[in-house]
């Protein structure tokens, strides 16, 4: 493979940072298969896909003389990104117990925290688990945020009822961005937006400093990245979700997401410390979140547009979302409401945009190892991450291969529990990774997910007189 030092392309400061050793970020794609996966067919669509051709999937990561990171460009050796596995993958369950889904989620927890990515080549593979009809594509976060990524992928796959026709993907539901980046005029609307701003901002700053969560069961600290993890995915139904939002007023589906998060988790530590904590207690999220300006479905050409608002990149901010402990209660619509009010400041604020630049601003002024460093502290002082990326609704075929599930999940970050939701075709999973020295069980946690989840949808139900 040819090097050519003429092309190099810097990289961006997000870029520097998700390179660091110390945040080094991988996301995993893993996208399920109806059929016995046919290897040379899902080689020859990698191939002659945009993806292939993208300059961040064709450069190499390098370092010039100078000490400078680098992307260089390079001729793809697709044979070197596909790696295939024949036989079963083995993980921590009974041999005679385990499953498909339980091998994947196994097979991923280890790559978690023990697989780097090789900078001799581009920094992406596509791992083929042939015995569980699964694809597991690996991408480093410096090549791009979750829904650039996305939509990259897309580009390998056609639509089922049409293969001529490629996938849309949105960026939020419609107008839910629109509303958050575009505040009603108004002298309180702005007053108010302002207040929040520096409340949040504050409150950022501190938690990169020295403020912390009081710990409990979910702590996890500096360290906790390297500790072995476990995966369990907790299974929504996204018309469940819809259902669920229809019972308050201009609910979306983010709310629904955020209150089945606080309730599930609130289940979790009654099971596992009851009594140990009050009622109230906070425990912080770190969420991170899209900050493109297009709402509504997004043609995966707007990505490639360099002077698209809604460009390639890493375009993400990080908003820290306080959640409470709640002890139990009669309404399981009382999280919704509560989730809604939240999720509602918060988009109203700018405390998204000011992580993001000040991201930027540290990073210009004093280099990655500081940027890296404050953004870590944010996450040591607070208990777990959360993300939710929007996946394509239609169902889709991969080389012919009708597309069973897509999910997703990221190397582990100091927090003993990480968790991330992408729906697709009327599903809405969430991949659940967890320290598992700390959280032993988490397929307990995704079962009480489910069951809020459903809770949410009887009351739901009953408000609204809405058949099943």
């Amino acid at each position: 493979m040819g090097l050519s030092q003429e092309t190099d392309e810097p990289l961006t400061p997000a870029g520097r940072m998700f390179l660091r050793p110390e945040f080094d970020q991988i996301i995993h794609c893993v996208i399920g298969l109806d059929r016995e996966i046919d290897v040379e067919a899902i080689k020859l669509q990698v191939e002659k896909s945009a993806m292939v051709q993208h300059p961040r999937f064709s450069s190499l990561f390098v370092r010039d003389r100078h000490g400078r990171e680098r992307w260089r460009k390079i001729q793809v050796d697709i044979d070197r990104h596909i790696i295939v596995h024949e036989g079963p993958v083995i993980g921590d369950s009974v041999p005679d117990e385990i499953t498909d889904e339980d091998s994947v989620n196994d097979y991923i927890a280890d790559l978690a925290v023990s697989s780097p990515l090789s900078t001799d080549k581009p920094l992406w593979e596509i791992h083929i688990l042939k015995a569980h009809k699964c694809v597991v594509l690996r991408v480093h976060h410096s090549l791009g945020d979750g829904v650039s990524l996305m939509s990259l992928f897309l580009t390998c796959c056609r639509r089922d009822e049409d293969p001529s026709q490629l996938p849309t993907i949105l960026t939020a539901g419609p107008g839910e961005r629109s509303k958050a980046l575009n505040p009603r005029k108004g002298l309180w609307k702005l007053a108010m937006a302002a207040w929040l701003t520096a409340l949040y901002v504050m409150e950022f700053v501190m938690r990169s400093l020295f403020l912390k969560d009081k710990k409990t069961i979910l702590t996890g600290g500096d360290g906790v990245e390297l500790w072995p993890r476990k995966i369990a995915t907790a299974k929504l139904i996204l018309e469940d979700m819809k259902i669920v939002k229809k019972s308050i007023a201009n609910s979306t589906i983010n709310d629904v997401l955020m209150a089945v998060t606080s309730s599930g988790l609130s289940k979790y530590l009654k099971l596992r410390s009851p009594k140990a904590l009050p009622e109230g207690h906070r425990i912080t999220g770190v969420a991170f979140v899209n900050l493109r300006k297009q709402p509504g479905q997004l043609e995966l050409s707007q990505l490639m547009k360099s002077k698209s608002g809604s460009r390639w990149g890493n375009k993400i901010g990080i908003v820290l979302m306080p959640f409470r402990y709640q002890v139990g209660g009669t309404d399981p619509l009382q999280s919704l409401r509560w989730a809604k009010a939240m999720v509602d400041k918060k988009k109203l604020s700018l405390e998204s945009f000011f992580s993001h630049k000040f991201g930027l601003l540290v990073m210009s002024c004093f280099g990655p190892k500081v940027a890296t460093s404050l953004i870590k502290r944010v996450v040591n002082n607070t208990t777990f991450t959360i993300s939710n990326v929007v996946g394509p609704q239609e169902v889709l075929t991969l080389a012919g291969h009708k597309i069973t599930y897509i999910r997703v999940n990221t190397s582990s970050l100091s927090h003993a529990i990480t968790m991330h939701m992408v729906s697709y075709a009327g599903k809405a999973d969430i991949q659940i990774l967890a320290a598992k020295d700390i959280i032993p069980d988490p397929q307990v946690l995704a079962r009480c997910f489910e069951s809020s989840l459903q809770e949410m949808k009887k009351a739901a139900i009953d408000q609204i007189g809405i058949s099943e």
